[in-house]
């Protein structure tokens, strides 16, 4: 309900640029990078786990409406930091748990899943929104009314993990489930793979920008709700597709036809010219997150040494500083020059990976593209 609201409210309501959608991303992310860190090292521990699952959705449940009540631009970068660090805490433990209680040979289906499902819940906020909007209430109020799913999300959680630490239960260990590798195996050198990653997500577009950019080309922002909402569709069915590519041609080669795809369609998005255009490409661009997330997932998975927590910890921090770092880059060049040469510029920093990438296979005995 709230995410795709805010490149209007801090554009329209509280008189933001471009710099600040920007930020608001890479911040956001940067921020929780110190905390997926210290939720990740936590979450070694399978029993730490559920409390910190839940916590971390309680957190975001708790901000998001304070956003409805900010004055300026920074205040809601704040708090997105803020709910962000909810995310932080939760994400490490929640991948650890999907790893743990998956064969190896699904392992790519399985985020997949997790991933479809997360977007599905992505498709179902922004149609309240819309309708909520279309109905004559302001942005203000849809952000305030956030607060109901956020709570019953925060109540499901709970259920949820406690149903996680019984599977963890049924086919591990019961007596090692709080068994943590020795320490040696935090401090093997980082997955090149995981590198590789960070480095995308300097040079991938923050989605808030992708919004901006569509209203630039006509999209109303009454409309900007339901356009997420499709979007999410999209993803959510293409996670499935990826989780099973991953599985059946390796997530170093799903991962790779993702990152082409991206080229092709923040290329197209520089240069379009129309609302319909708009409307094609940002949908299209769903299919990079269902290609990309599952199969990154599934790299971690394979280079954990056994601490699963840590190693998703550091794959989520690394990501979050590369997202602020391309974030404000990014933003600047969209506010000092335009959305179309910001667009080409990350559609050409993703081509020079994708190129790279074949012999950074070979060089570090990754599986090839």
């Amino acid at each position: 309900m709230v995410y795709p609201l805010l490149p209007a409210f801090i554009t329209g309501v509280l008189g933001g640029g471009a710099v600040a959608l920007g930020a608001l991303d890479g911040a956001a992310n940067a921020a929780a990078a110190l905390v997926k860190l210290v939720a990740g090292r936590l979450a070694d521990r399978p029993s730490r786990r559920g409390p910190l699952i839940v916590g971390g959705y309680f957190v975001a449940a708790a901000v998001r409406p304070i956003i409805a009540l900010t004055a300026a631009a920074w205040q809601v970068v704040v708090l997105r930091v803020v709910d962000r660090l909810g995310k932080g805490l939760r994400s490490p433990p929640r991948d650890a748990l999907i790893a743990d209680v998956t064969p190896a040979p699904m392992v790519g289906r399985a985020f997949g899943l997790q991933r479809g499902l997360d977007h599905v819940g992505a498709v179902i906020g922004p149609l309240v929104a819309w309708v909520v909007l279309s109905r004559g209430a302001d942005v203000r109020s849809v952000i305030m009314w956030s607060i109901v799913p956020g709570v019953l999300v925060t109540m499901l959680a709970a259920w949820a993990v406690t149903g996680g630490r019984r599977r963890y239960e049924a086919v591990g260990e019961p007596s090692r489930a709080d068994a943590v590798p020795p320490p040696t195996a935090s401090y093997r050198p980082l997955p090149p793979a995981i590198i590789a990653i960070a480095i995308f997500y300097v040079v991938r577009m923050p989605e808030t920008l992708i919004i901006f950019r569509a209203q630039g080309l006509g999209i109303a922002v009454a409309l900007i709700p339901l356009l997420w909402s499709a979007v999410h569709v999209i993803k959510s069915s293409t996670s499935f597709l990826g989780g099973a590519m991953s599985d059946r041609i390796g997530p170093s080669r799903t991962m790779w036809i993702g990152w082409l795809s991206y080229v092709a369609l923040a290329a197209g998005m520089g240069l379009a010219s129309s609302p319909l255009a708009a409307w094609v490409l940002f949908l299209a661009l769903g299919v990079v997150a269902g290609l990309t997330e599952s199969p990154e997932l599934a790299l971690v998975s394979a280079a954990t040494g056994g601490r699963r927590g840590s190693r998703y910890g550091v794959y989520h921090a690394l990501t979050g500083v590369a997202s602020l770092i391309g974030g404000i880059a990014l933003g600047l060049v969209y506010q000092r020059v335009n959305g179309a040469t910001a667009f080409v510029v990350s559609a050409a920093g993703a081509l020079g990976l994708v190129i790279l990438w074949p012999f950074w296979t070979r060089l570090h005995r990754v599986p090839p593209p």
